[in-house]
């Protein structure tokens, strides 16, 4: 496990805002966690001791609906920090966190956050920065709800799983998902999804191979209302 204070990951969150002998007394204290696909990180409700950091790998958040059906909120990808909102707000976690992908992250004991959160007014301002921008996400998400349509929220999902996370080998997306998690994102019912999907696949926009796929005409699922 790699030391804080020399850890890439750290560029992409908050962590970067604290001080060297910081990082030093964090690196000291965490653990390394490994998460295999599926698996589940933490459930809603529960009570978080720590934050986690995304060391590798892709977790998606999701929110209990009132008929009983996981709503995906986000997919955290590396560099990531999971649980500071819980932690900020001394609540129970509001959202569950699953594996996508095998996983690899790094848990950082609450008391060692909340000194930072205390002493160091730069890391502070960015956690809080970074919840401003979760929230607007937020907001975002449900203007995008109201105002578009299915087929244009699907064909932005996969662009921005493209854009975000890219491509293997031979051209297919990265990050398998399925289609019951496809349709929680875009906000539909599962057949819905599906049958989207499929008419994507005979106009020519995308290629399926069982969950996985590929984008072969960009230009025009941009484009799609």
């Amino acid at each position: 496990m790699s030391k804080c204070e020399s850890c890439i990951v750290k560029e992409f969150n908050s962590l970067k805002s604290l001080t060297r002998d910081e990082l030093m007394r964090v690196s000291a204290c965490k653990t390394g966690k490994v998460y295999k696909k599926g698996q589940i990180i933490f459930e809603e409700g529960d009570t978080l001791n720590g934050v986690y950091c995304v060391k590798d790998g892709v977790c998606k958040l999701t929110k209990l609906s009132e008929n009983g059906k996981d709503q995906v909120v986000k997919l955290v990808v590396k560099g990531g920090l999971l649980g500071k909102r819980s932690l900020v707000s001394n609540q129970v976690t509001n959202l569950s966190a699953v594996a996508l992908n095998d996983m690899e992250m790094c848990f950082i004991p609450k008391s060692e956050i909340m000194k930072d959160l205390s002493r160091n007014a730069d890391f502070t301002m960015d956690v809080l920065k970074k919840m401003a921008d979760d929230l607007k996400d937020s907001d975002n998400s449900l203007v995008n709800m109201a105002q578009k349509s299915v087929k244009r929220r699907m064909a932005e999902i996969l662009i921005y799983i493209h854009d975000s996370f890219g491509v293997d080998e031979t051209g297919y997306l990265n990050i398998i998902i399925s289609r019951e998690d496809y349709a929680s994102i875009v906000g539909t019912a599962t057949e819905s999804a599906i049958r989207i999907l499929s008419q994507f696949k005979k106009e020519g926009l995308i290629l399926t191979s069982g969950k996985r796929i590929k984008i072969e005409d960009h230009r025009s699922l941009k484009l799609i209302e």
